[in-house]
């Protein structure tokens, strides 16, 4: 990312850790929130996939009211259901034997990770247990399009980062749509349920076929840091459907809610800082 650097000394620090000269620190005199930009505008609309999760924001925020708009075509995507394993090495153990089913039914298969670190991870446990497969993440930006061009091919197994979430058209070969269509399987919730939705939507497109499933484990990350008390009694019971689907929802609510109080305070603080720099007074001349 050229011309842009950390603040307080990081970038230098980070700088002298890797070996090379460091360059002078920048100051910053002005900055403005995401908000603010884009109440500048004098007519302001937008469009998303996935806006209805934030509606209340929308309109408190910019005063503008959320519609839903019907697809073009009928959406054919099925959701299969959620399987909960104990750990990320049942997790893997599972996701390789499903995507396995998958191919050989001549289905497409994209798996969803949160980082790339995950992404990594799952590919070197797809590995041992050899199943072919390639990767999608901020590492393979040189090789992008043609991940993603032969992502919707018969039998293919592309694990993904959230960059393949949001506005990747994956196409599908020939044969794939009389087979069932593209294949997602989520292997981690995200913090947002708008994430989420995104990379469902990269199945069952334009019309066409295609399914989707939840492959997550309770030691993963987030629900442990969100909902350890029904990670902890999840533990302790066969994990029904309904249970998972409550740890989802109480997790991804906590996370949203401390996101959207971070943002609250952010424009609290833009305001405020408004309010202090205003010139007052009357005029002269």
């Amino acid at each position: 990312m050229p011309d842009r650097s950390w603040e307080g000394g990081l970038h230098q620090m980070v700088e002298v850790k890797e070996g090379l000269a460091p360059t002078a620190p920048r100051r910053t005199i002005a900055r403005v929130t995401y908000q603010r930009f884009f109440r500048q505008y004098l007519r302001l609309s937008a469009m998303t996939g996935t806006g209805m999760e934030i509606a209340a924001e929308m309109r408190a925020t910019y005063g503008l009211r959320t519609v839903a708009v019907p697809t073009h075509r009928p959406v054919q995507r099925r959701h299969l259901g959620i399987t909960v394993l104990p750990d990320g090495a049942a997790k893997a153990a599972r996701i390789a034997s499903r995507v396995c089913e998958l191919a050989a039914q001549g289905r497409p298969v994209l798996i969803g990770t949160r980082t790339v670190a995950a992404s990594e991870a799952l590919s070197q446990a797809l590995s041992a247990n050899g199943v072919a497969h390639r990767i999608l993440n901020a590492r393979q930006n040189a090789e992008e399009a043609d991940l993603v061009s032969s992502a919707g091919a018969a039998g293919s197994i592309t694990i993904a980062t959230n960059m393949a979430g949001r506005g990747t058209d994956i196409k599908l070969g020939p044969g794939v749509a009389q087979a069932g269509g593209l294949h997602v399987i989520r292997t981690e919730y995200h913090e947002s349920r708008r994430i989420d939705r995104q990379l469902y939507g990269r199945a069952g497109r334009q019309g066409d076929p295609g399914s989707c499933e939840d492959i997550v484990a309770l030691d993963d990350p987030l629900l442990v840091r969100y909902a350890p008390g029904l990670v902890r009694q999840a533990r302790q019971v066969p994990l029904a459907a309904p249970t998972a689907r409550l740890l989802r929802h109480v997790m991804q609510s906590r996370a949203e809610a401390k996101a959207a109080v971070a943002r609250r305070w952010q424009m609290s603080q833009e305001r405020d800082l408004a309010r202090m720099l205003a010139i007052a007074g009357r005029e002269h001349g």
